[in-house]
């Protein structure tokens, strides 16, 4: 294949292709806390506020930072197929090994709390138990199908037009939070930043949903199925009632 001649380019083109980049600070995390979670922090075995609707909102608006995921491939070497040359291949895609997310705290603390019982949790850290601060205290980790959950990265751009850009982390639980500095310096905003573990992700394309969430779409809004998976797939514009 011949390589292709420089030509003139217009302003127009210039315009659509390289003058509308995308910015970094559009975009919504969200967080599914799985449902035993949310009735550990709930009842006596939790500690802090509890899990609502209203808090897991607080935490997406909260979201201060993040990042979205990278992948590689694993490869193997050959050496001896043709001579002086090396040779790769692939054999295995490989994944971030943790997600990282930072948060504003407000005077609640229910990011802190809210991490704080996912993880107590996960290593069945009951608050009501009398024996917690025993030296020879020790705990029983729960099953892992009760823990992990699902989070997502939604990169959207100011005019709200274009197609989403949406990353799914499955199997996703905090691993680990970070330490957050008081001092009598300056005042500064406390942050909290939590790292989540995930076996992969997967890009989901707004060219295709659901019936789950077609159905779930028509009972909000009224709306038929045929419309509602019209206004979801794109084909059909709508107005935010």
């Amino acid at each position: 294949m011949a390589t292709p001649e420089p030509r003139v380019r217009n302003i127009a083109e210039l315009k659509a292709n390289i003058l509308q980049p995308s910015l970094t600070s559009t975009y919504e995390c969200s967080f599914v806390f799985p449902s035993a979670v949310i009735g550990w922090a709930n009842g006596s075995t939790g500690v802090g506020n509890r899990i609502t609707i209203d808090t897991e909102r607080k935490l997406t608006l909260s979201c201060r930072s993040a990042s979205l995921p990278g992948t590689s491939l694993a490869t193997h070497t050959l050496d001896n197929d043709f001579t002086g040359v090396t040779e790769r291949h692939a054999y295995r895609r490989q994944y971030d090994t943790t997600a990282s997310f930072t948060f504003y705290v407000d005077v609640n603390y229910d990011t802190i709390y809210m991490m704080e019982n996912w993880i107590k949790f996960i290593v069945n850290e009951d608050t009501s138990d009398f024996d917690l601060d025993n030296r020879n205290y020790c705990y029983r980790v729960n099953f892992p199908n009760e823990y992990k959950s699902d989070i997502r990265i939604t990169k959207f751009e100011k005019d709200y037009k274009r197609n989403n850009l949406e990353y799914k982390f499955i199997n996703a639980y905090p691993i680990s939070i970070d330490t957050m500095p008081l001092s009598y310096d300056a005042s500064q905003v406390l942050e909290c930043t939590v790292n989540f573990n995930f076996s992969r992700y997967i890009i989901k394309s707004n060219r295709f949903t659901s019936l789950e969430e077609i159905r779930a779409f028509a009972d909000d809004t009224g709306r038929s199925l045929e419309d509602s998976q019209g206004i979801l797939r794109g084909t059909i514009e709508t107005l935010i009632e």
